[in-house]
């Protein structure tokens, strides 16, 4: 038996997480068991000793998977068995990448492997809020140079409280929602969607994270300790030339500082003006010393522009393109620009273009939720498309990317709070960008926001977005923070971070740090400084359509709801859905229900409103309560000899006895004249209390002759 080295962090609130390593997975270069209460993560890491000839970057692959054995479930599908990774897993991916890879060091270039297997779960803890600390105590134990140790928390606000690490339950009641990276003394990444709050709240919420990740980095830092894992492996990844590399810089930079203050707005022109001093360069050369510089020489030129951009900005108050720190890019807009789709908007900001649609749909159109630990439907979906051809780039696009998929989930979460909770419809937006040098997810928010509108969609308040930079030194002593970024600015920067919003807070965030130091003070002065950024592009989104239409586009779907009783219900499907379909077919509208609330949530979609009002005028039938003494409109649907049976109502039955028929004596109801299929109006005379039956009369309605006289 194998005595594993564990170590326990107390969360202080009564529940514990254990790191448990030498157990399991002893091959990997590094691997650990993470547990919190029945909810437990395998992580490992495996590295090559070597790096593969001519990486100049570092090849980090970072893996996420749900075991449906977790939660004692079996997966769906023909071979009940997993499959590629679901967009949630994908998600998790990118927050666990984006966390680990600045921490690498930058000569470190080995192919790098982390999976994280989520092997137990019971739906009640989040293991998603656990995947950071896994991958970084995989590395903590295993001899890969890694400058952390990091780990992720999610903090969510309950009742004006902070929580960390919430259960699922916990977080349905949350109006704020992030999760938190860092190492011991730095915060590396923030993501995550909240209720319209403030800026002052997101920072509290910040801190309340990095407190307890503090807490988890130094129960690491002990472990590693124990393991005896303090101590990493050599390695030589790159094979540097300190002659060719003063060369470059000596004659390349002055030149490429002149290309960075040009303040050229154009994005190709100035990568244009960029590689002209590059190749000016390479043509002093012979073909010797360029066979011997190779690849050398664009890396050292590499540095040379994001220095001479740093510089630019710090010392001359200089961007690429001219623009001041706050400066926001030319932005116009245009909605109904597609005849076709329900909705749609062209949003452009500077070189940014996203074409967004707005479908709408019933029900029927709902996706489906299946995954490991959540199964239900999603009503608002989005998504976001980028094709190479929005960067100039000459390639096929193969199938939906990780970055595609993380860009259009955080478009979605700032959206999707502004969808009334009880809208009829599910909605669809396709975010497609056209153009792209510098936050297309943040185009994407306001594309979608204008073509929501755009298609009468009530949405509460318009929603706009912003991509913040920093460009910093001496560990953010000096430094300037960039509104709305350039795609250089971002590449070259240190800091990338989103934020979207209505007038009255913030609706969601995404921040990834490249650099160490980066205070509260800085972070909170972006936070600012994105507010007056999101004010103005809001100022200039309502400018195009100050709020949504008054009603949808003529070829939209129309729904109208009914709430009824949830007893009628099953009345309104019947037998085998006879019923609902027999309403379906005659009225041409679709009719779908739902149990909400202790009630049935009727649906009724149509193109036209005579199909729909068709359809409603069954249903109010079928959900109406007969009530003695009133009178009805009925058919004739069965002749016997004691009398004629009537539907009075949808679905409802009564007895008109031979007797009930006329005021005059009848021996045969033929007498009476009535037949198969005539329309009669009936009153209902009383609902027998044993049976349910209904006795129905005609004579009641009829003048009652006078008796005759003596």
């Amino acid at each position: 038996m194998v005595n594993p080295i564990i170590k326990t962090i107390d969360l202080g609130d009564g529940r514990q997480i254990t790191i448990e390593t030498g157990k399991l997975a002893k091959q990997a270069d590094g691997s650990v068991m993470v547990r919190m209460g029945n909810t437990m993560l395998l992580a490992t890491v495996c590295s090559a000793q070597d790096a593969n000839p001519g990486t100049d970057f570092m090849p980090l692959q970072v893996e996420y998977k749900e075991r449906y054995a977790a939660n004692g479930r079996f997966p769906g599908g023909f071979t009940r068995r997993e499959g590629r990774a679901s967009d949630a897993e994908i998600l998790v991916c990118r927050l666990v990448d984006r966390a680990l890879r600045p921490l690498f060091p930058d000569d470190f270039h080995a192919e790098t492997f982390v999976n994280i297997l989520l092997v137990s779960a019971d739906g009640e803890d989040m293991p998603d809020a656990l995947a950071g600390l896994a991958a970084s105590a995989a590395l903590a134990v295993s001899d890969v140079p890694f400058n952390g140790p990091i780990s992720e928390v999610r903090v969510g606000r309950i009742n004006g409280s902070f929580i960390v690490n919430p259960t699922f339950a916990q977080l349905k009641e949350a109006d704020m929602d992030i999760m938190v990276a860092a190492t011991i003394d730095n915060i590396m990444m923030v993501e995550g969607e909240m209720k319209e709050v403030s800026e002052a709240e997101l920072l509290e919420a910040m801190k309340v994270a990095h407190e307890a990740i503090k807490i988890q980095c130094q129960a690491q830092i002990e472990l590693t300790e124990m393991v005896g894992k303090t101590v990493k492996r050599v390695y030589c990844h790159e094979v540097n030339d300190e002659d060719l590399r003063k060369d470059v810089w000596s004659k390349t930079y002055d030149k490429a500082f002149v290309a960075a203050t040009a303040c050229n707005p154009n994005k190709h022109e100035r990568a244009a003006a960029f590689k002209a001093v590059i190749a000016e360069y390479k043509a002093g050369l012979t073909e010797e010393q360029l066979a011997a510089g190779g690849a050398l020489i664009g890396k050292y030129y590499h540095d040379v522009e994001k220095e001479a951009m740093r510089r630019s900005i710090l010392d001359e108050g200089k961007r690429l393109d001219g623009r001041s720190t706050t400066e926001i890019r030319p932005i116009w807009s245009e909605i109904d620009y597609l005849p076709g789709p329900h909705g749609s908007a062209v949003f452009t900001r500077g070189e940014t273009q996203s074409l967004t649609t707005v479908t709408l749909g019933t029900k029927n159109d709902e996706k489906l939720i299946d995954e490991v630990l959540e199964k239900g439907r999603e009503r608002f979906l989005l998504h976001y498309n980028f094709p190479p051809f929005s960067t100039g780039e000459a390639r096929a696009q193969r199938g939906t990317g990780r970055r595609e998929i993380g860009h259009g989930n955080l478009a979605h979460r700032a959206l999707k709070g502004m969808i009334p909770a009880d809208y009829a419809y599910t909605v669809r937006i396709v975010s497609d960008i056209l153009e792209s040098n510098g936050s297309s997810s943040m185009a994407t928010v306001c594309a979608g926001t204008l073509a929501l509108m755009d298609a009468g969609v009530k949405i509460a308040k318009p929603v706009s977005g912003i991509a913040m930079g920093l460009i910093s030194e001496n560990k953010g002593k000096n430094f300037a923070v960039l509104s709305d970024i350039l795609g250089d600015e971002d590449h070259l920067g240190d800091m990338d971070f989103k934020v979207t919003g209505t007038k009255d807070g913030i609706t969601a965030t995404q921040m990834d740090i490249k650099v160490d130091g980066l205070s509260y003070e800085i972070l909170e002065k972006a936070l600012m400084q994105a507010r007056e950024g999101r004010m103005h592009i809001l100022g200039k989104i309502t400018e195009t359509i100050a709020e949504p239409r008054a009603d949808l586009k003529p070829h939209a779907p129309r729904i109208e709801v009914i709430i009824i009783p949830k007893d009628f219900i099953g009345a309104i499907i019947g037998p085998g859905g006879k019923i609902i379909q027999d309403i379906q077919e005659k009225s041409g509208a679709v009719v779908s229900i739902e149990e909400i609330d202790g009630a049935g949530r009727v649906s009724i979609s149509g193109t036209n409103l005579q199909s729909i009002e068709a359809a409603m005028s069954r249903i109010k039938g079928i959900v109406a309560i007969p009530e003695p003494g009133e009178t009805y409109k009925g058919k004739v649907k069965s002749i016997m000899p004691f009398g004629a049976f009537v539907e009075f109502m949808p679905g409802k039955d009564g007895l008109l006895h031979i007797s009930e028929i006329d005021w005059k004596r009848l021996e045969t109801v033929e007498e009476s004249g009535l037949k198969e299929g005539d329309e009669i109006e009936v009153k209902l005379l009383e609902i027998d209390k044993k049976t349910g039956k209904f006795k129905l009369s005609r004579k009641a309605l009829l003048p009652r002759p006078e008796a005759k006289k003596e």
